[in-house]
C-alpha cells in the first residue's frame, strides 16, 4: 500500500534526521532509523520497520564506500574477507529476528541502543599510521568477528559499524581510517542480505526506504558540514547524540510495556 502524503513528509524527514546524524557523529548514527520509522512515520509492523531500515542504511553505506575507496581508505582484503563471513550471520540473524514477535523486538532493540550510546562515549583512537595484519593468524578471527558482528546486524537490521569498526581494529591492527572505510564493505553487505531476507516475506515497504534514503543524502550533507563547523567540539557533540539515543531508547522501553 502507498504511504499517504503526511508519511511521505514523514519519511523524508527521518531520512534527513538520519543522514544528519551519520555525517555529524559517525558510526550509531543509523540506529534511529527503526524508532522514526515506528513512532513518526507509524510503520505498525516492526519487521517492515527493520527491513526498510535495512535496505536504506546499506544504499547509504554503499554510497559513503565508493568515497573512501577513492581516498584509499579501503583494505579490501580485510574488509571481503569479514564481509562474507558476516553475510552467513547476517541471514542467520534476520531469520531469527523474523519469528519474533514484534514488540520483543522493539524492547530487545532499545536495550542496544543503551549499549551504542554508552559505547559512543568512549572516545576513539587518533589515526595514526599502523601496520594492517592479514595472514593466517589473524583471518580466523576476521571470520569470527564477521560472522558474530553480522549476526547481530541481521537480528536487528542495523549497520553495525559502532561494532564493525573495532571488530577490524582488534583482529587487524588497522588505522582507524582504515576501519571506517573498510567496515563500509561489511554493512553494505548485511544491510543488502538483511533486507533480502525481509523482502522474501514481503516485510519491505520499497517506497519508504527510497524516501529515507533521499532524505538521507540531504541531510548527510549537512550533517558532515556541521561536523567540520563544530571539529573542535567532537566529544560534546557524541555526549549529546548519546543522550538522545539514551532518552529514545527509555520512551521505546517505556511504550512497549505499557
Amino acid at each position: 500500500m502507498a504511504p499517504s502524503l503526511p508519511q511521505v513528509g514523514l519519511s523524508l524527514a527521518s531520512g534527513c534526521l538520519v543522514g544528519f546524524s551519520l555525517g555529524l557523529v559517525g558510526g550509531g548514527g543509523s540506529i534511529l532509523a527503526v524508532p522514526l520509522l515506528v513512532y513518526v512515520v507509524g510503520v505498525g509492523d516492526p519487521h517492515v520497520a527493520i527491513g526498510t531500515s535495512a535496505m536504506a542504511v546499506a544504499a547509504n553505506a554503499a554510497a559513503n564506500l565508493l568515497n573512501h575507496h577513492r581516498l584509499g581508505n579501503v583494505v579490501w582484503r580485510c574488509a571481503l574477507v569479514f564481509a562474507v563471513s558476516g553475510v552467513a550471520g547476517a541471514w542467520l540473524g534476520s531469520t531469527v529476528g523474523k519469528i519474533i514477535d514484534g514488540q520483543s523486538l522493539l524492547s530487545a532493540f532499545a536495550v542496544l541502543m543503551v549499549v551504542v550510546a554508552v559505547l559512543m562515549l568512549r572516545k576513539r583512537p587518533s589515526p595514526k599510521a599502523s601496520t594492517v595484519h592479514f595472514n593466517r593468524e589473524t583471518a580466523p578471527w576476521l571470520v569470527i568477528i564477521g560472522l558474530l558482528t553480522g549476526t547481530l546486524a541481521g537480528f536487528f537490521g542495523i549497520g553495525g559499524g559502532f561494532l564493525i569498526v573495532p571488530g577490524l581494529i582488534l583482529a587487524t591492527g588497522m588505522p582507524i581510517l582504515n576501519a571506517i572505510g573498510s567496515s563500509l564493505v561489511a554493512v553494505t553487505a548485511f544491510g543488502v542480505t538483511t533486507a533480502a531476507n525481509y523482502a522474501r516475506s514481503g516485510a519491505v515497504d520499497w517506497t519508504i526506504a527510497l524516501l529515507l534514503l533521499g532524505g538521507g543524502v540531504f541531510g548527510g550533507l549537512a550533517g558532515s558540514r556541521t561536523a567540520h563547523a563544530l571539529a573542535n567540539r567532537k566529544e560534546f557533540l557524541n555526549i549529546a547524540f548519546a543522550a538522545l539515543i539514551f532518552l529514545v531508547a527509555i520512551y521505546m522501553l517505556v511504550h512497549s510495556v505499557t
